[in-house]
């Protein structure tokens, strides 16, 4: 994974290079596709520099974290995609700023120009508000229901597994070494949905890695591993299982 950061980074960067130093402004979405005229009115070697700006520093992270990977430092991915949706929020209110077609040369809206900020605004809008709601259900400590027939954990990604495809349970102090995250959140030390590890291959997990021990669940669809937010909540949970699998028996 960690070569896969690098090799994005550097793209990042290569992309900033080529419209920055290079000028292959036809690479800025938008401007490619104006008229001779209203191109005219772009500053678009202010733009180009913002886009370049925006694609060194979003690469240099991206690089940065593929190399606290490669070293095997657990780095979370919070800090880059918070960075990331920030630094993006402010190119793209920043970049109308180079506009001329939107702007006047005192910086005044034109009359009329507000229907252009519409669709930028819209995507700031969302942005956040995704961004948002991912990182609070994200966030939300793991939340289990025992039901007749099966375990029910809540939340995203979360389901009911039915007592009779769980094969094994186990309590481990311990998480297997994550390598990559296939498709899951990562906020803070709040890892959900599907990650790859050395030792077991994909799992998915619901768990705080800061709040051991963790229940290992074998199932017929993989390996879940999960913990709550206290350590005896954990325990117990596990001891509940754990005597229900022995009944079943």
């Amino acid at each position: 994974m960690w070569y896969l950061l690098i090799i994005i980074g550097l793209s990042f960067i290569g992309l900033g290079l080529a419209v920055h130093r290079f000028k292959w402004y036809f690479l800025i979405a938008g401007y490619n596709t104006m008229s001779k005229e209203k191109k005219a009115k772009v500053d678009v070697e202010g733009l180009g520099r913002l886009m370049g700006m925006y694609s060194y520093a979003n690469g240099s992270v991206l690089i940065v974290m593929g190399f606290l990977h490669a070293l095997d430092l657990k780095a979370s991915f919070t800090p880059a995609i918070l960075f990331f949706s920030i630094s993006t929020i402010y190119m793209l209110i920043k970049a109308q700023k180079y506009d001329g077609n939107i702007y006047d040369e005192k910086g005044k809206l034109r009359e009329g120009a507000w229907k252009q900020l519409a669709l930028p605004v819209v995507v700031i809008v969302v942005t956040i508000i995704f961004v948002a709601v991912l990182m609070f259900f994200s966030s939300q400590s793991t939340k289990v229901t025992f039901l007749e027939q099966g375990i029910e954990i809540h939340g995203m990604y979360g389901q009911l597994y039915a007592w009779e495809i769980i094969d094994r349970v186990e309590l481990r102090e311990e998480l297997p070494a994550i390598e990559m995250r296939t498709n899951g959140s990562a906020v803070g030390s709040k890892l959900k949905g599907y990650f790859r590890t050395r030792e077991l291959g994909k799992v998915k997990l619901f768990v705080d890695t800061e709040k051991p021990p963790f229940i290992y669940l074998k199932t017929d669809e993989g390996i879940i591993i999960f913990n709550m937010d206290k350590a005896d909540q954990t325990q117990e949970i596990f001891k509940r299982i754990l005597n229900h699998l022995e009944l079943e028996k």
